[in-house]
């Protein structure tokens, strides 16, 4: 058994990490903090009666793994902290995520205090990092409209399949990916019967999203990316465009694609056939509540032969594959347990 601690329980982040846990079979849960101590239930009523009690951060113990769902300043500081005390850290926020300092600080307005961190720490897609998470001691858990687009087009930038200049990604999203603070936005008679574009210059994963192919690609990628608030809970669907370098057909991406994640337990290539004839075509390409509450991310796609473009349609959990369950794989990694423990559940239908 190893021991967690969960930093910033009282979130939407950290309530996820606490609900897929008490299922782990290899994990003891050593405590979970918030800064205004108590019942559990206060906050995530879907725990009552789990005999989980938030207490004072200044309380913990030391503890094998810890994970932190904290805004970013404190992550950066909490990370050093628990580094020193011989802990696994995963930040499930910014932290850590971009490479490149002088980007990190204009992106996020501050001056990032413990660099030499960011310089251990490991980028959390498995499916791209898997080695280096195996060893790693501090993760930079991944956005979640970052994971749903790098996801998507892994396949085609390692293989030089489309132009990487022109990757177009529009980020549909529910609201829990905007945590459980208050905001106008995500406010019911706001988001109910709505659809909200926001940052749709210069968002955050943009950058994410760019780091990561173009290390795929081995040269710099351009990705235009537009993110939507979408009057669900849980849930993003990523609608990628590229343009092939040459033609091909729908059947071989999908093999390409097959290929690709062989070896990736939790991105399914979904591949149902089209129906001949059918005017309305949906059911070749995934659906958000498909995944809703799990650490997958179904993949579909489709080719245009008249322009040239590849359209990619990805779908995960916003606080699940694309947060903290996608944490606890790495955790898992990180720690030498089954890659798939604690994590086996499908979505719910209907």
């Amino acid at each position: 058994m190893i021991t967690v601690g969960i930093v910033g329980a009282s979130g939407y982040m950290g309530g996820e990490v606490l609900r897929v846990l008490m299922d782990h079979p290899a994990v003891e849960i050593a405590w979970a903090t918030s800064r205004s101590a108590g019942r559990i239930e206060e906050y995530h009523p879907n725990l009552y009666d789990s005999g989980i009690a938030l207490i004072h951060p200044d309380r913990v113990t030391a503890c094998d793994v810890v994970f932190l769902a904290l805004p970013t300043e404190a992550s950066i500081r909490e990370s050093a902290r628990f580094l020193s005390m011989g802990a696994k850290v995963i930040d499930l926020g910014s932290a850590f995520r971009l490479q490149d300092r002088a980007t990190w600080e204009r992106v996020y307005g501050q001056k990032h205090g413990q660099w030499t961190l960011t310089e251990q720490a490991v980028y959390g897609i498995n499916e791209l990092h898997r080695s280096d998470i195996e060893t790693a001691s501090l993760i930079a858990n991944p956005g979640c409209f970052s994971s749903a687009a790098i996801l998507a087009l892994a396949p085609l930038m390692a293989e030089g399949l489309v132009e990487t200049d022109k990757l177009v990604v529009t980020g549909i999203s529910g609201t829990a990916g905007a945590g459980a603070e208050l905001s106008r936005a995500a406010h019911h008679p706001e988001i109910g019967n709505n659809l909200v574009p926001y940052n749709v210059v210069g968002h955050r994963h943009s950058f994410e999203m760019e780091q990561e192919l173009s290390l795929l690609a081995g040269q710099g990628v351009s990705v235009h990316f537009t993110p939507v608030y979408a009057p669900i809970v849980r849930g993003i669907l990523a609608v990628c465009h590229a343009f092939a370098v040459k033609s091909i057909d729908r059947d071989t991406l999908l093999e390409r694609y097959r290929t690709h994640y062989q070896n990736a337990p939790f991105v399914k290539v979904y591949d149902l056939p089209k129906e001949a004839g059918a005017s309305w075509q949906y059911k070749p390409y995934p659906w958000v509540s498909s995944v809703a509450g799990t650490n997958y991310c179904f993949i579909g796609l489709d080719y245009d032969a008249e322009r040239g473009r590849i359209s990619v349609l990805s779908v995960l959990d916003s606080i699940g594959k694309g947060g903290a369950q996608v944490g606890i794989e790495n955790m898992n990694l990180m720690c030498g347990l089954e890659h798939s423990a604690g994590l086996q559940r499908r979505g719910l239908h209907p």
